[in-house]
């Protein structure tokens, strides 16, 4: 054969198929082939899955084995459940009960801001609206404007409760104080001290009961504005008239569940802490503002004072100053005093009270009522000429304020501070330190010292079911530069520099 053939030869040989090999007939259909192989596509066979039937299952059920595993699987099911009921029991009475909540009012949740003189504040009433927001930012529950009514010293015949003195405003612009303090959550009290430009707040005593009936259709006619309570000073003897009833009736007569509580607040000077208790427990008064927190009695006499008050603390104001309507510096005659009394007020038990300025230590030594300092925030120009000694009083007030506004925030959080127990450690005649707690909160202890002279406190606690103290504390808040925030300290040796005071916190252990 030539080359030709050959190649013909082979070409036949490999076209030849083994019989294997070979296409199926039927429905088989040839995909195509490549060097001798061929590719078949089977049909794809539908396939249904049709489970047994209803007699089939009956019968399987029926079986010894399915019916023990069904059994098994129910007893299984009720052992559990009945496990974690049993758990939950378990948790819930072994679980540390909470305390119930104290019934707590407006007056009650944070610092009253009395403003006595509209137009040494913000220049009457007008201005006092738009100082408001000023206001809100310092946390306060309540404004206490006033005495704002018309009347001439010791001269009964000239006193007119409904009629605003021209100096400080009108009523229309004490209405629209009104109605954008509440949009702010803010509570308004007047102050309706019958003579507060004399001696006598309520001229004599044989006009009382005269006086008294006028105070009493005053405030209907202020409370029907929109105003949430009414002050009276030397309350001890406005209390003794006979009709003293109508103007609890008058204030408080509208108390349901649904109505916001209007507050009677009322003022006793020189009394001590059990004639405050008295007079709390006999006069129906919400809330009795004391002149006890001064600076002429020591540390001793100031934890006797809250042991005897600490019980009524819902009814009891605080305030340095305040009872006189006037600011923390007429005591507080230093800034680091200032800021350990805001501390003093604001962790004792019962409603802190402040007169406009207290907030950023306003200096009202040798003045009645001294003119309020604001934009206290805005730094002097760049470039501008600057007087050193004003640009060091406008930041103490900044350092004041902000110390101000802190301590407001932690009271109105906390409720070891809002409503919490009260328990003496320590006092001297220049120190003094207790424990405010409150079920499974964070426990607080304030101890100030505003002697002239460093003091070491060993802090104790007398023996006390339930309460003990730990070894060491957090620092809070401090007004000693030496204790710094988030430092530990041990209680049985807290040193204080002069005028200096410290807030320490330890947690609930169980």
């Amino acid at each position: 054969m030539n080359k030709d053939t050959e190649i013909d030869m082979k070409e036949v040989e490999l076209n030849e198929l083994d019989p294997e090999k070979q296409p199926m007939t039927g429905d088989v259909q040839t995909v195509g082939e490549k060097n001798g192989s061929v590719k078949l596509k089977v049909p794809e066979e539908e396939v249904t899955f049709t489970g047994l039937s209803k007699e089939e299952l009956m019968e399987v059920a029926g079986t010894p084995g399915w019916v023990r595993t069904r059994w098994v699987l129910l007893a299984l099911f009720w052992l559990g459940w009945v496990g974690m009921l049993a758990g939950a029991i378990v948790i819930i009475v072994q679980a540390p009960r909470c305390k119930p909540i104290p019934e707590m009012n407006w007056w009650n949740e944070g610092p009253l801001y009395q403003i006595p003189d509209l137009q040494k504040f913000s220049e009457g009433l007008k201005g006092a609206e738009k100082r408001l927001d000023n206001i809100n930012q310092l946390k306060v529950k309540g404004l206490v404007l006033g005495p704002l009514h018309v009347v001439q010293s010791n001269n009964p015949d000239t006193l007119n409760l409904q009629e605003i003195d021209v100096v400080q405003g009108k009523t229309e612009e004490l209405v629209a104080v009104l109605e954008k303090a509440h949009k702010k959550g803010i509570s308004v009290v007047l102050d309706l001290t019958p003579n507060y430009p004399g001696p006598s707040p309520w001229f004599t005593k044989g006009d009382l009961e005269g006086v008294i009936e006028k105070v009493k259709t005053a405030a209907e006619y202020w409370l029907s504005l929109g105003v949430d309570g009414i002050k009276i000073s030397d309350v001890a003897v406005a209390s003794e008239s006979p009709d003293w009833s109508k103007l609890q009736a008058a204030v408080q007569g509208n108390r349901t569940d649904d109505t916001k509580k209007r507050v009677l607040m009322g003022v006793l000077d020189g009394a001590s802490a059990f004639e405050v208790s008295q007079l709390v427990n006999t006069s129906g008064v919400d809330l009795v503002l004391s002149d006890l927190l001064s600076t002429n009695k020591g540390g001793v006499e100031h934890i006797k004072d809250m042991d005897t008050l600490h019980s009524q603390q819902r009814s009891v104001g605080w305030g340095l100053g305040a009872a006189k309507l006037e600011q923390l510096s007429k005591q507080a005659i230093s800034q680091g005093l200032i800021r350990l009394y805001q501390l003093l007020l604001f962790t004792m038990p019962g409603t802190p009270v402040f007169t406009y300025g207290d907030e950023i230590g306003l200096q009202a030594v040798n003045e009645t009522s001294p003119k309020m300092v604001w934009d206290i925030e805005k730094e002097p120009a760049e470039g501008a000429v600057v007087n050193d000694i004003a640009e060091a009083k406008r930041k103490e007030h900044v350092a004041v304020r902000k110390w101000f506004k802190s301590l407001s925030e932690l009271r109105g959080k906390e409720r070891s501070l809002l409503h919490g127990d009260y328990y003496p450690l320590q006092s001297s005649a220049s120190s003094l330190a207790f424990l405010r707690l409150w079920d499974q909160s964070e426990r607080y202890i304030t101890a100030v010292n505003w002697g002239a002279a460093s003091e070491t406190l060993a802090l104790k606690l007398a023996p006390t079911e339930g309460v003990e103290l730990p070894q060491t504390a957090t620092v809070k808040l401090s007004t000693d530069p030496s204790l710094e925030a988030e430092s530990s300290i041990s209680l049985d040796k807290v040193t204080l520099a002069p005028g200096q005071g410290v807030l320490l916190q330890f947690p609930y252990t169980g």
